[in-house]
């Protein structure tokens, strides 16, 4: 048997002039995947985001979680000689992608159907805040103006706490990885039928999918969900409940129930089964439709839960086939067995930095085409690879790097 690929998309070639999260994360999972991704900066200082989140000693968290694995060539695209080594470049290309403020790309040279001429087959990948369309769709967009517009600051609020949209960029990436996929799909439409096409992704666009079916529900029914972490829902018959509670030191875990037969289960296992039916609360089913019934049982859960350690009712739980985690802090979670196990977590090491740093790994696992996770590329590290595969010489090449063309 040969030996496994490096990725499937091995063979997919990328030109990317992107920045930020949402427009570089989707190049960067395909370059994780093996694809050749080409990364175009500007000569001076590149992309912007190299100086962001820098701490001492190490590279760039957020330049390095968003441009791993890719290549990094500088291109002045005001230039007519930029412009015209970027259509060398597409014309080669499977996957073009763009997040720039709408009109910046046709302005310079490299809107869709300027590159559609270059190339037929090409994927366009075209990132905005808003949308193509729409009163806003000229404006420049960031993660937590979606994430205000798209619902998901409301579905996280607790009532009567102000409203605020979340330090993790949840709009970026979800964003990002809808156009991966979009992009994909394309590229296997493109494949099929020598047929290429433009293909729009938003930040708005992509925190209403994440709202999934919850912003179904609150459509039908025309009104807001009630928001806040501890819930009982259902019917007297088919009672339902998904909380979460505080253990003696705080720490806190979530649980979900789907049944009266099942919270009889849940509370046994945890101890507190004799405790509830003393109270009155042996049959979940009858705390539904009654407020008082359901603020008074969360309170002597609270309570019981207080009484010991969230480890122990995790297990406890876990051991009786009830769905319930703790509910971890950031760096919790990037220690959770079950992530590190996964590889959804891991190590690479950085040479220039003589570190070797825990980083994201693969979200997915090939049986035979393995991701490899790589590390974010010095500035204009491959200007010379990319000129020479191009037809340049060395000396044409050091005419564009003097003229500041690259």
């Amino acid at each position: 048997m040969p030996p496994p690929t490096h990725g499937p998309l091995a063979g997919v070639k990328v030109v990317a002039c992107s920045t930020a999260q949402a427009g570089t994360v989707p190049y960067m999972l395909m370059a994780d995947l093996g694809a050749e991704v080409i990364k175009i900066e500007v000569p001076d200082g590149g992309d912007t985001s190299r100086g962001n989140s820098v701490l001492p000693g190490m590279p760039s968290t957020y330049f390095e979680t968003n441009n791993r694995g890719v290549k990094s060539m500088t291109l002045n695209l005001k230039t007519p000689e930029g412009q015209e080594i970027l259509r060398k470049l597409v014309a080669q290309a499977d996957i073009f992608g763009q997040n720039f403020r709408p009109g910046a790309a046709e302005k310079n040279g490299f809107g869709y159907e300027a590159l559609r001429k270059v190339n037929p087959r090409l994927v366009y990948m075209s990132i905005s805040g808003y949308g193509p369309n729409g009163p806003h769709a000229d404006l420049p967009g960031t993660d937590s103006m979606a994430q205000a517009l798209g619902g998901i600051a409301e579905a996280y609020s607790n009532p009567g706490q102000p409203l605020r949209t979340g330090i993790v960029s949840v709009a970026d990436e979800t964003c990002a990885i809808l156009a991966f996929g979009g992009a994909l799909a394309a590229l296997t439409h493109a494949r099929t039928t020598g047929i290429g096409q433009k293909v729009d992704c938003s930040l708005l666009g992509g925190q209403i999918r994440l709202m999934g079916w919850t912003l179904t529900t609150t459509m039908w029914r025309n009104r807001d969900p009630v928001t806040g972490q501890a819930r009982i829902t259902g019917t007297p018959d088919r009672p339902g409940m998904s909380a979460s509670f505080n253990d003696r030191n705080g720490k806190p875990l979530v649980f979900q129930l789907n049944g009266n037969r099942v919270w009889k289960t849940a509370m046994t296992a945890l101890g507190f089964f004799p405790a509830l039916e003393a109270a009155g609360y042996a049959n979940l089913g009858v705390i539904i439709g009654s407020d008082e019934k359901r603020s008074a049982l969360l309170r002597i859960l609270d309570g019981l839960f207080a009484t010991g350690l969230r480890d122990d009712w995790v297990a406890r739980l876990r051991g009786a086939d009830i769905v319930a985690a703790p509910i971890n802090t950031l760096l919790e979670a990037s220690n959770d067995p079950d992530v590190l196990a996964n590889g959804y977590v891991t190590e690479v090491e950085y040479p220039k930095h003589g570190k070797r740093l825990k980083v994201h790994g693969s979200p997915w696992h090939f049986s035979e085409t393995p991701a490899k996770i790589g590390i974010a590329p010095e500035l204009g590290a491959h200007n010379e690879e990319m000129l020479s595969g191009l037809g340049y010489g060395a000396a044409e090449i050091a005419d564009l790097r003097a003229r500041k063309v690259v």
